[in-house]
């Protein structure tokens, strides 16, 4: 073989090395979506979202069934409404409940759905209706001193005799 066709090969070679770094970075990052399939835009409101973020996943049983499209802020109820786009594959009833939960102690948020009895099954445009907010560390650390000092000030009660 001569040097341009040695040269040739080795472009080939690193274009396809990069085309793949870069394929697996936008996957990890969620960045991209390469799949066709066809969505449902459901949304729900919550009194507070923590940390979840647009592009997080949306779990059921585990199984990734969308993805969080948008977050706004209701001025009127001062709530966010999170709009999810869930995979049409994945049918859900109506009574279905959304809660915010987290990967681990400190790890990534995401929309967690428990499948209600319902006979009806949710279509574009609906509304979940039972929500439960972000569990903030912060604040559960807060009000388990709070309840330590509230403990600590009480009078020590005499043992009965």
């Amino acid at each position: 073989m001569n040097r341009s066709t040695i040269d040739l090969w080795v472009g080939v070679f690193v274009v396809l090395g990069i085309a793949g770094l870069l394929f697996l970075a936008m996957k990890v990052g969620n960045l991209a979506s390469f799949s066709t399939n066809q969505t449902y835009q459901v949304q729900a409101r919550f009194a507070n979202i923590g940390g979840l973020k647009v592009r997080a996943p949306i779990k059921s049983a585990g199984v990734v069934v969308g993805r969080v499209g948008d977050i706004r802020f209701d001025n009127e109820s001062y709530e966010a409404i999170v709009m999810m786009n869930l995979d049409a594959s994945y049918q859900f009833p109506r009574d279905t409940t959304a809660k915010i939960l987290t990967s681990g102690i400190l790890g990534e948020q995401y929309l967690g759905l428990e499948a209600g009895g319902d006979g009806v099954m949710l279509k574009n445009g609906d509304r979940l209706r039972l929500t439960q907010s972000a569990v903030v560390l912060e604040n559960l650390i807060s009000q388990f001193l709070f309840n330590k000092a509230a403990e600590s000030k009480e009078p020590a009660k005499e043992p009965a005799k």
